[in-house]
């Protein structure tokens, strides 16, 4: 039986589409595991990596922190936060956010540094205040680098999300888990498709963000 049967079969399979291990549960508990971790890593390496990059200082920090962020092995990390926390969402969480970090981070902070300085040095001559200046003049310039980052941790997140099966909670990672345990790689197999398709919505989606958020302006000069 081939890979694209195994799918055949998993996708065919009725029982598969109700119940609380139906796709739909499945795939719903993954999102919120996902979007969750997003929040977060972006909560707080957005605004460190705007700030860092708009006044250029602690750099070689975030280098530094963003390394050793992942140099962390993902299942390692969520092993030794269940053994510490117990059952539950937070386990999960924390090795998802670390996993995350890095590239909002750095990428934000490089997409600040690499604004053409022209009109960052003409608002300040006009006396903006530097506030504004990042958030008017830097973000909108360097936006487009800004949601390669998200969608890079996003990515990740997504394609990581499946150990929240390790700690017996859901996601599409059940039937990834459940099915080496069962010896059903039909469900291994339907679980790793999940993943899949999840990762390339998730480029769908940013794509379709980019086309809106970012100015014409923007894209003309980044494809020129």
């Amino acid at each position: 039986m081939n890979v694209l049967e195994f799918i055949r079969s998993f996708f065919s399979d009725g029982s598969h589409w109700h119940g609380y291990d139906g796709i739909p549960q499945r795939v719903w508990e993954h999102v919120q595991y996902s979007a969750s971790a997003l929040a977060i890593a972006t909560a707080i390496g957005l605004p460190v990596g705007l700030v860092t990059g708009h006044t250029g200082r602690g750099g070689n920090a975030l280098a530094f922190v963003s390394s050793a962020a992942r140099a962390l092995p993902t299942f390692g990390l969520l092993v030794l936060m269940f053994v510490w926390l117990g059952i539950g969402i937070t386990p999960v969480m924390i090795p998802l956010v670390v996993l995350a970090i890095p590239p909002v981070l750095i990428t934000t902070y490089e997409a600040v540094r690499n604004v053409d300085p022209s009109p960052v040095d003409a608002a300040r001559g006009m006396g903006m205040p530097e506030g504004k200046i990042l958030l008017q003049v830097e973000v909108p310039a360097a936006l487009p680098l800004i949601l390669s980052g998200l969608r890079s941790a996003a990515i990740q997140i997504v394609s990581t999300a499946t150990i929240a099966a390790y700690v017996s909670l859901g996601g599409v990672g059940r039937y990834i888990v459940d099915g080496l345990y069962q010896r059903n790689y039909e469900k291994v197999v339907g679980g790793a498709t999940l993943t899949a398709v999840l990762a390339l919505l998730v480029l769908v989606l940013f794509w379709a963000v980019a086309r809106v958020a970012v100015s014409p302006g923007v894209r003309r000069r980044r494809t020129a």
